[in-house]
């Protein structure tokens, strides 16, 4: 599937960006090109900032300084100066370099900008982000530096500064190179900013949209990986399904919670475990835990959350944001677009959605290793409870990932600090929101895996009694690198192991394949 992406061409310029084209450019290299009629309007734009620069009344950032510095009248002879100032002043992130797919995300975002036409630079800059990005010159981006407002200022400013053939960047096989000579190795020449440039090329939202969009990507999937692992342990538990009946949903009328409940049937559907307990003479318990019983309303809230969220991202693909911005009527305004507080505060939702989906399934875990509530099943469900720990510890390292994605549901977007001498007085924390959401989607994963290793273990000792198709297609796939039961192993490998099945998509897929719909696309 990676080489079918990367072979791929996403067009800029003639309609909005998708969500799947952001991720085929940012994940797997697919090729951009900006549309001739996209250039034209760039063209044409930008003959109205050379007029304005020509103008003896002054013009933020075309014949001014920036921020507080505003009022400030800059003379002809000093503007390249000025656009260069403004790059290597704001590239001064620091901390822990930020991941390819994610700059890629925004190198990609701001050429939709720029390629919009509202924003006044010159058609050379355009086409250098395209370039760049089809040569896979990646800059080095650090984690700290954006408030979030007045755009992802250092993150943008460290792609406009390799753009100008300063800073280091990383070239495909991943060495880190200088700029100069990585744009020297493409043929590409550096660019000179003249009026305006910079701060076209600094002022969005594109890293923490960047953020949401891959996040919105992988949730889904995660989503559905959740669905898989609650009927993993529903099924081992003896649990019900009865609970997830279309008329019962219909109740609550929320689309999230139908699909998933929906889901839930589907997943369940054959299965000789749950099967074996229909009879109430055979079981006596009137209902399942909430952790069972109530996995679609917990999944279902996850889901319309992501919904809203990707509106959101839908919209935000469709602006075109700059300071000052050039309206399609000419004129050339001052704004506040670039806040980001749309974004902000959908990257916090979805943070406390991933929390809460992560844990509920570690309390299904739990369950399952506890010999009082697991209705059968071996303490731990280890091979000789006192010798064997089975999977105590697995649960414990479940345990410590839901408690730190509790702290990471706090959310950043209610946090504002004053910058740039009180002019920028309210911010919105989009950038850090976007950075706590990636590590909460990776510790989720790794809560996901630990119960569809459980729920696999449990549903083992279950034999004779056979699982759904669904489950069963699951379980097949992590037997192949998780053994059934017997004495302890060396779990962490198996852990991570099964976790890469989860962040690829391959449990999903493995359920999916035995239902009658198609089975999920593959990713990386």
């Amino acid at each position: 599937m990676s080489s079918l992406l990367s072979a791929t061409k996403v067009s800029v310029g003639d309609r909005p960006l998708t969500l799947a084209g952001v991720v085929a450019v940012a994940r797997h290299d697919a090729a951009v090109r900006v549309s001739a009629a996209a250039l034209a309007q760039v063209r044409e734009t930008r003959a109205l900032i050379e007029s304005l620069a020509d103008n003896p009344r002054p013009h933020y950032g075309i014949s001014t300084g920036f921020g507080a510095l505003a009022t400030t009248f800059i003379a002809p002879e000093r503007r390249r100066q000025l656009q260069a100032s403004l790059i290597r002043s704001h590239a001064a992130g620091t901390g822990a370099e930020v991941e390819r797919e994610v700059v890629r995300a925004l190198q990609l975002l701001r050429l939709q900008t720029l390629a919009s036409g509202r924003t006044g630079v010159r058609a050379e800059v355009v086409e250098m982000y395209a370039d760049m990005l089809n040569a896979g010159i990646t800059p080095v981006v650090r984690e700290y530096g954006s408030l979030g407002c007045s755009g992802d200022l250092a993150p943008l400013a460290h792609i406009a500064l390799a753009a100008m053939g300063e800073g280091d960047v990383r070239v495909p096989g991943g060495d880190v190179v200088s700029a100069h000579d990585a744009l020297a190795a493409a043929s590409l020449t550096p660019l000179v900013l003249e009026e305006k440039e910079g701060l076209a090329l600094i002022n969005g939202t594109d890293g923490m949209l960047g953020m949401l969009l891959l996040a919105a990507h992988d949730f889904e999937m995660l989503l559905d990986t959740a669905d898989v692992a609650a009927a993993l342990s529903i099924e081992s538990q003896l649990g019900t399904d009865a609970v997830f009946a279309a008329d019962l949903m219909a109740l609550r009328p929320h689309p999230g919670q139908r699909d998933a409940a929906a889901h839930l049937r589907s997943l369940l559907a054959g299965s000789g475990i749950v099967a074996s307990h229909r009879d109430p003479e055979v079981c006596t318990r009137v209902q399942d835990a909430y952790s069972l019983r109530c996995s679609p309303q917990v999944h279902g809230a996850a889901r319309d959350t992501l919904a809203h969220a990707s509106t959101v991202a839908a919209r935000e693909l469709a602006a075109a944001i700059d300071n000052p911005v050039v309206t399609p009527d000419g004129r050339v305004e001052s704004n506040g677009n670039f806040h980001g507080a749309p974004i902000g505060y959908v990257l916090d939702f979805l943070a406390i959605a991933v929390a809460d989906v992560a844990s509920i399934s570690e309390r299904r875990t739990d369950r399952a290793l506890d010999v009082a509530r697991n209705h059968g099943l071996p303490p731990f469900l280890a091979d000789e409870p006192g010798v064997d720990s089975g999977f105590m510890i697995a649960q414990y390292a479940a345990a410590g990932i839901v408690s730190e994605l509790k702290r990471l549901a706090a959310p950043a977007s209610v946090d504002s600090i004053p910058s740039s001498a009180m002019q920028e007085d309210h911010v919105s924390m989009g950038w850090a929101a976007g950075r706590k959401l990636r590590r909460a989607l990776d510790g989720l994963a790794r809560v996901l895996a630990i119960e569809v290793m459980v729920g696999v273990r449990a549903q083992q000792l279950r034999a004779p009694l056979e699982p759904a198709p669904s489950t069963g297609a699951v379980a097949d796939l992590v037997r192949d690198v998780s053994g059934g039961p017997g004495p302890d192993r060396f779990l962490s490998p198996e852990i991570q192991a099964v976790t890469e099945f989860v962040v690829t998509g391959a449990v999903a897929r493995a359920a999916a394949s035995a239902l009658s719909f198609a089975p999920l696309k593959e990713d990386s």
